[in-house]
């Protein structure tokens, strides 16, 4: 398998993931308004990685902003994870991001360079 196709196969993963936050978004948007709110990104982003399939290098800089988005949420959580502000089972969550954002930084299509400008 190609790295073009891999990445194809992370980001339609990825976005549907995210996509199926859609369901506890609508459960917790009375529990928890700040959670839903939170999900809401997440669902609109998997929109967008879903986009992201057809043209993967158009749409470069969204699959680094979710990558790092990742790694930065991976992050707080596991601080207070370890901080026991939230529960421990929140470390699966850590994992899961940091894998998110490693697969999407090691498939993310090269930034294609400019043809050098040649006077004819």
């Amino acid at each position: 398998m190609n790295r073009d196709v891999a990445l194809k196969i992370v980001l339609a993963l990825v976005g549907l993931l995210f996509l199926l936050l859609a369901y506890p978004l609508i459960f917790f948007a009375r529990q928890d308004p700040a959670l839903s709110m939170m999900f809401s990104l997440y669902v609109t982003l998997g929109i967008f990685l879903l986009l992201a399939i057809r043209n993967p290098l158009a749409y470069r800089s969204l699959i680094a902003f979710t990558a790092w988005s990742s790694f930065a949420h991976a992050a707080l959580m596991g601080t207070q994870a370890w901080r026991n502000i939230v529960s421990r089972d929140e470390l699966w969550g850590v994992l899961a991001l940091v894998v998110i954002g490693v697969a999407l930084i090691a498939l993310a299509p090269a930034k294609q360079r400019a043809a050098a400008y040649q006077p004819g």
